[in-house]
Parts: C-alpha cells; structure tokens; sequence
C-alpha cells in the first residue's frame, strides 16, 4: 500500500535518488507482511503507540478484535494457533499492556501452540540510557526467557524478514509463542514502495514434516509386540497435529485400549470400544507399555511415576514427539520416536500390517468390564433434577447438550467445574474441547471462547467456575459488541471450590474463598445487551443452553450450585502445601490471637 507524499516526516534512509514518488510506511509494510502470511485476524487492546495501527489493519482487510484486556486478546491468539496450525497474533501496547499479554505468550509456549505478542515499544536510545521515556521498559530481554524466540524490528526494510522470522519460529519444530518488539518510531519510517514490497517475505513450509528413522519404528513395534497390557495415551500435541486420520487408524489398528487427555477428547469419540477413558485408573496402573503420542509425562500423569502408576520402573513407554529433548525428561523411554506426528503413525501402522496381534483379550476385556461399569454407575447421578444442583446434575445436563450438538465448541475451566466436566461430559469430534492446558491457568475461558467462535464460525459453549469466570469476565462486553455465538455457563456456589467457608478468626470479613452470595451473573450480559437466564436446576439449565446454541444470541446463564457441593483444589488437592502440622499450628495460633484479643 503506497503512501501518499506529504509533509510527514520521511526516514532519512529515504534518498531522493531510490524513491519513485510512491513511499510506503512501517505501518504498511508490517500490514502486508502479516497479510503475506496467511495471518487474517489480529486480537489485542489499542493505546499508545499501536492505535492507529489497529485502525489501519481493519482498513485493510484484516479482522481486529478490540479486548478489555491484554491477557485475555493473548488467550484468544493462543487458543486460535492451537486450532488452525497458525500463529495466532496478539497486539499490545507498551509496557504494562506488553506485561499483561505475557502470561498468555508463556502459556502458549508451554502447551506448545503457535502465537506471535506483537507489542509497540520506546525507543531503544532512550530504553538503553534510561533516560524515563513513556513506558519505558526493555521489553525484549523481559520476553526472552518465557517464548521460543524475540525479535525486535528497528528498521523498515527489515519488517518483512522479521516477521518472517517470528511466523517461522511460531511454527517450526514443537510450536510456541513468539515476541515481536515494534519501537514506535517504526510505524512511521518509510521507504521507496517498490523496495518495500521486495523486501517482504512470505514463508515456505515452515513446519516440515520430520520422518521418523526406520530403526526407531522397528524398536518401537518391538517394544509394543511385548505387551501383556498396553495403552495409547492421546495427548493435545495429537490434536494439534490435525492428523486425525492417521490417529484414528493407528489406535484401531493397534486393538489397544486409548486414554484421551482433557483436549486430545474427541480425536476418537468418547463412546469408542477402545476408549477407557472411564477406566483411567485401572489402565495407567496396571499398564506395562505405554505409547505417548503427542503427551508428555508432566504432573498431569504423575511424571510416569508414583502410587497412579504400578511398581516402579515396570512400565515401558514408547513415545512419540516432534521435540527430542523431551525424551527420558521424568523416566527412561524405551523407545523414542521422534517425528511428526502423522509420519510416526503412519509408520507404525504400516509395520503393523502383516501379522499384527491384537493385545490379549483378557487385558481389553477388563478395561471394557471396568470402563462399562463405571458409565453405569455414573448414569444415575448425571440425571438427578435436584435444586440447588450438585455437580453431577449441572453436568448430566451440559452433557445432554453436548451429546446432541457435537459440533459445539466445548470450552471448559475452574476447579471443580473443570475436574468434573472433564469426566462427564463427553466429546464426539476433534478439538472440540478447549480448557486450561499444562498449567492449568485460569482466566482463560472467555478469551479462548471468543477465539473458538471467530477461528472456527461454530457455536461456542463455555462451562466456566464462578472464580475462573471473574478473572475474564468483563470480555462478555466484547462477546456482545461483537455478535458472537457464545453460550457463558457460570457454575455459581457463591466462592472457590465451596461457598461455605467461614473465617476462622471469627471477623466480619468473608473467608478468603467466599465471594458474594448469591450473585446474579446472568445481569451482567443483560446489561450489555446479550440475553440472561438464571437456572436452578437441571432442566432449567438444559433448557436455557440449548435455546442459546440453537439462537446462536450471547447467553450467560447463572447455574446455581448448591454451595456445599464443590471439594477443594478439585482432584489435585496433594498440591496444596497446608499440612497436618500446618493446620494444627493455625488453630494453635489462632487461639493464641482470640486469648489476647478476649483480654
């Protein structure tokens, strides 16, 4: 896009001899780049110094999704690099905006997903002397230890290779988040249109596919040929992979009873034969080999060891991963396979062909005995109508939904919402289920839904706890500004884990866990003129959530859950340091302080 020439400052690397009379500016250039790319939708908050550039890149085709904060536009660009094997792009202002889009870079780097924090910056002589220019911050050195990688872009004719550079490592390899550093003064050079457009650079295959050695395929079907009880574990990095085909025939093929994490569910429906993800306990106990594909063996599978696991060190997992480093990272893996994710199946399959075994059918049979009756024993409690609604209710009903709209994007966080939820409620197509990934972090619900709707123009139904929907919560403006078709369930027990928590020091302040009773979140989307309902029991509720999907209106509805009926920390309270000791010495103390308070 040219610029006209006018009595705006020219960069002085503009000569009278290489221009043509037409000149283009950074603004432009870092425009047509990203466009280049293949990137379509920009998500962040304007202010100083990018405002104009927002208006700018809605001018020129591209769609800007204006947040109310920075966290959550970077959830958003995360989630949506998760779904579309693209950089999803999050763009901030300076400094304390740069600051908030952070941990959603970090967070995006951590589950491996590919996104690009685009932020504007002050000038680097200035930032280097220190000298208190506007939020003034050496924002690159800041970024460096929580992404893949950190670009900062000083002159214009290097917009194009820098962005280049930022979409290649996004993608390349294992995914991840990627900071870009635009000083102010950037947007505002400009330079000849015609070298400007040379300079531009659109990138080549970026994520190559990454064959497997042949050697490591033979020693990972000979290690799976040895198994007595085997098991596939599905993980995000299998959904992301979008190789679904290739999944679907690797696991078929095998005969092996698969466990789906939370967000590979759906990669396989959940009501497959060889799911057992209702036997999780029996099958990661009792397993003596374990193919990883596209999971790691982080805290969320107890490291590969520990009481979820049978005696130490019996197990043998085969793994697969596009990253080699991550091999033996918490045990030994017998067999490393290294690769993308559809070569490495593709591979195995194929060398399963000829005279391939299922695995024993006792071992199967268990896991389906095991599975069956756990569904069984389920089922009752997923139909109660009880008022005020326990969990099981709430979710029978969200599953009922869920069962009949299964191309309805499920977003899901909390605590208790989120543990629960992710047993209940089950998933019948790929990347469908969206929640908090390797951290766990909260707050990532509204940004993630408003993603789920624009990325993939499906409807949207997010089960958020009353704690994890008030970090984000004020996004539901940007859901109504924007007309998207996005369902919020906010599971209402008036606090965090329970409602019912008192303050031990007898004092007129709330337990630290307690929130207002009774709050009425269906009035917020009201006021910003989306539709609010209150729900008090389970039919109420599946009533409400099929209306909002079927309308396609954003909808919050105010599920109200019996206070008493959450657990605290869900299913991961062993992470919660308070110890016996801890727990008797804070009674002890608090005793102490009401003695002295009585005298």
């Amino acid at each position: 896009m040219s610029v006209a020439e006018s009595n705006d400052p020219v960069d002085a690397s503009v000569s009278a001899e290489t221009a043509t009379g037409e000149l283009t500016d950074g603004f432009h250039l870092l425009i047509d780049a990203l466009k280049l790319n293949d990137i379509k939708t920009i998500y962040g908050v304007p202010g100083i110094p990018i405002t104009d550039l927002g208006r700018m890149m809605q001018e020129e085709g591209l769609r800007v999704l204006s947040f109310r904060h920075e966290q959550n536009a970077g959830n958003a660009a995360a989630i949506a690099g998760f779904l579309t094997k693209r950089p999803g792009v999050c763009l901030t202002v300076s400094a304390p905006g740069f600051l908030n889009g952070l941990t959603a870079l970090a967070h995006a780097t951590t589950n491996c997903w590919p996104m690009i924090l685009i932020s504007g910056s002050s000038e680097r002589e200035v930032v280097d002397l220190m000298q208190g220019d506007y939020e003034e911050m050496d924002q690159l050195a800041i970024a460096k230890p929580l992404c893949k990688a950190a670009f900062r872009i000083l002159h214009a004719q290097d917009i194009g290779i820098g962005v280049a550079r930022a979409v290649r490592a996004s993608l390349s390899g294992r995914p991840g988040g990627v900071y870009l550093d635009i000083p102010g003064a950037l947007l505002g050079q400009v330079m000849d249109e015609i070298e400007g457009a040379k300079s531009l650079v659109k990138v080549i295959d970026p994520a190559p596919a990454q064959i497997p050695a042949p050697g490591a395929v033979a020693r990972a079907l000979d290690v799976i040929k040895g198994a007595k009880k085997p098991l596939i574990i599905l993980g995000k990095g299998a959904a992301y992979a979008q190789a679904d085909e290739a999944v679907r025939k690797f696991v078929e093929t095998s005969g092996i009873p698969y466990l789906p994490m939370s967000m590979a569910k759906g990669l396989l429906p959940d009501n497959h034969p060889q799911s057992a993800g209702a036997a999780r306990s029996l099958v990661l106990k009792e397993s003596d080999v374990v193919i990883m594909v596209g999971a790691r063996l982080n805290w969320l599978l107890s490291h590969g060891k520990g009481k979820s696991w049978g005696e130490p060190h019996s197990t043998k997992f085969v793994q697969i991963d596009i990253e080699p480093r991550e091999m033996d990272s918490n045990v030994e893996i017998a067999a490393p396979l290294v690769g993308d994710m559809e070569s490495c199946l593709t591979a195995l399959t194929e060398g399963m062909a000829a005279g391939w075994k299922a695995p024993p059918q006792e071992w199967t049979d268990a896991v389906r005995e095991k599975r069956d009756a756990n569904v069984a024993r389920m089922a009752p409690t997923l139909q109660n109508n009880a008022s005020p609604m326990n969990y099981a209710g709430a979710l029978g009903a969200i599953k009922r939904v869920v069962d009949k709209n299964p191309e309805t994007m499920f977003v899901n966080e909390g605590a208790n919402t989120l543990d629960f939820a992710r047993s209940m409620v089950d998933m019948h197509r790929p990347r469908k289920r969206l929640d908090v990934g390797t951290w766990g972090v909260m707050g990532v619900g509204m940004g993630t839904a408003i993603a789920a709707a624009v990325e993939t123009g499906l409807p949207v139904l997010a089960v958020e706890g009353d704690s994890a929907f008030g970090f984000s919560g004020m996004e539901i403006e940007t859901i109504c500004r924007y007309n998207l078709p996005v369902c919020v369930v906010v599971f209402n027990n008036n606090g965090i884990y329970r409602g019912t928590d008192k303050n031990r020091a007898g004092g007129e302040d709330p337990a630290p866990t307690v929130f207002v009773e009774n709050a009425r979140y269906d009035m917020m989307m009201e006021a910003f003129g989306g539709v609010g309902v209150h729900a008090t029991n389970p039919d109420e509720l599946h009533r409400a959530v099929s209306e909002a999907l079927e309308s396609g209106k954003p909808t919050l509805v105010n599920a109200v859950i019996d206070p008493a009926a959450g657990k605290e920390s869900g299913n991961i309270g062993s992470l919660n340091p308070t110890s016996v000791v801890a727990k008797r010495m804070s009674h002890h103390v608090l005793e102490i302080i009401k003695q002295k308070a009585a005298q």
